[in-house]
């Protein structure tokens, strides 16, 4: 666990002590070696599940491929803000970095802690400075409010699981992981427990999103410069379903009959937030709403409490939290040059960018769940479970499957193809490090077709 930790807080002094010409360089070669650090995660030598560097942070296989992601993503940021962030005063870029490398810290905190109270103190760190980028750096005057969704949303949420954890260690007398999956879990038979139940599971559904405490999301990622989206979809999002994972171990309720509702409002959500997809003119609030519903299949497969479900719902976010920051990329390079986000403005690029047509086309194709890739085998694999659980599900998660694509379809159809309308003119290149960057995000992919078991080894 150190050996991140410690050359992730040493990017501190390395940011702001690096000569004005050399800051992104020198950033981004020390968060990809960082990146290829973490990767020796992935190799799980521990028999007994968790492997520990001290009594409050440790790894096991199902945290693992979160920290992974979490590290892998930090250099692709900020190759991705390079150009949008560069005309700014030097000390500007600075904090910029150093606010992407406070979050990156405290998610390895908050994905490595061993200590539940320290979980969520950390879950609630990451909020500040996502915040910070989001009201700062924002593109229109829009981002104060969105940020202001975003902040009250997860705190009201949070209140209540805050609460249910004091509660907890009063009952159980330790908050700690490693002692509360081995406790006898708790019995909830009168409503005060089942309301206990709730509060501990509330904070992750909002932050994951469910549909109906969804807003603040397609706000915020609308708002947020490119940074703040590719880390509110590929890790912010995943803390929630990380939480909730986390608490059905330590909870394991009696009574499933509690999650019967979340989940139905989950897979309705997945049908409601797909058809909103294809209703959107907006680039960026498209692939938002696109999240809420890939995220509305995995929270379906958590609360099932299956093994199958718990395997679906990691490899789903992993690979979720690449494409789809994967998409936000290209969103945002689509903007640097069109300046416009709204579809029906962007259509014929392929004509002029045929190699990013190719990013584009990749980039949707594994956001529909292209088989082989990892989407595929974890939408299948909840799908499974689901079915296993009710076969009327089986209409919900065929119908959501089939709106996925469609949108995906559609959103593809929409910039790439047609006539290009004849306001755009005289567009800059790709560059190479936008190039790098798409290859940098498909290539894990790729890799996990290869080997799944990264993903869906802790149920093994």
């Amino acid at each position: 666990m150190l050996k991140v930790l410690i050359p992730t807080v040493m990017l501190f002094p390395t940011i702001w002590l690096t000569p004005a010409k050399l800051l992104w360089t020198t950033t981004t070669m020390h968060s990809s070696l960082i990146a290829l650090i973490s990767l020796t995660w992935l190799k799980w030598a521990s028999e007994t599940g968790w492997a520990t560097s001290n009594t409050y942070m440790a790894t096991d296989p199902l945290s693992t491929p979160f920290l992974t992601l979490t590290c892998w993503l930090l250099p692709l940021m900020i190759l991705a803000s390079q150009n949008h962030i560069n005309p700014e005063p030097i000390n500007r870029q600075r904090l910029y970095i150093s606010l992407l490398a406070s979050l990156q810290t405290f998610l390895i905190m908050a994905f490595g802690a061993t200590e539940i109270i320290m979980f969520y103190i950390m879950f609630e760190a990451t909020l500040i400075p996502t915040l910070i980028i989001i009201t700062r750096w924002g593109n229109q005057a829009e981002r104060l409010n969105a940020g202001i969704y975003f902040l009250f949303y997860t705190l009201a949420g949070s209140l209540p699981l805050l609460i249910a954890l004091l509660l907890l260690q009063q009952t159980t007398g330790t908050l700690s992981m490693l002692i509360l999956q081995y406790t006898q879990p708790i019995a909830l038979d009168s409503w005060g427990h089942k309301i206990w139940w709730a509060g501990c599971l509330i904070a992750f559904l909002v932050k994951m999103p469910l549909y109906g405490v969804h807003l603040w999301l397609p706000k915020a990622h609308v708002e947020a410069p490119v940074a703040g989206s590719m880390v509110l979809a590929a890790i912010l999002l995943k803390l929630g379903g990380y939480g909730m994972m986390r608490m059905m171990i330590v909870l394991d309720a009696f009574n499933k009959e509690l999650t019967y509702p979340f989940i139905i409002l989950a897979l309705w959500g997945i049908i409601m937030t797909g058809s909103i997809c294809l209703r959107q003119t907006d680039l960026k609030s498209l692939i938002a709403y696109s999240s809420v519903s890939h995220m509305g299949l995995v929270a379906g497969g958590i609360m099932i409490q299956t093994t199958w479900g718990f395997s679906g719902a990691i490899a789903l976010m992993i690979a979720h939290g690449l494409t789809s920051s994967m998409l936000f990329c290209l969103a945002n390079t689509t903007y640097e040059r069109v300046h416009s986000r709204t579809m029906i403005l962007i259509r014929g690029l392929q004509m002029m960018f045929p190699l990013a047509a190719m990013w584009w086309f990749i980039a949707n194709l594994a956001n529909l769940a292209l088989p082989p890739l990892p989407n595929l085998v974890g939408e299948l694999t909840i799908i499974t479970t689901m079915f296993n659980w009710s076969p009327w599900t089986i209409a919900l998660t065929g119908m959501g499957t089939l709106i996925t694509a469609s949108y995906s379809l559609y959103m593809f159809l929409m910039t790439q193809r047609g006539q290009a309308p004849s306001h755009i003119t005289n567009l800059p290149p790709y560059h190479t490090r936008e190039h790098l960057l798409m290859a940098l995000h498909l290539i894990p992919i790729i890799l996990l077709v290869a080997k799944p078991e990264l993903l869906l080894g802790w149920c093994y």
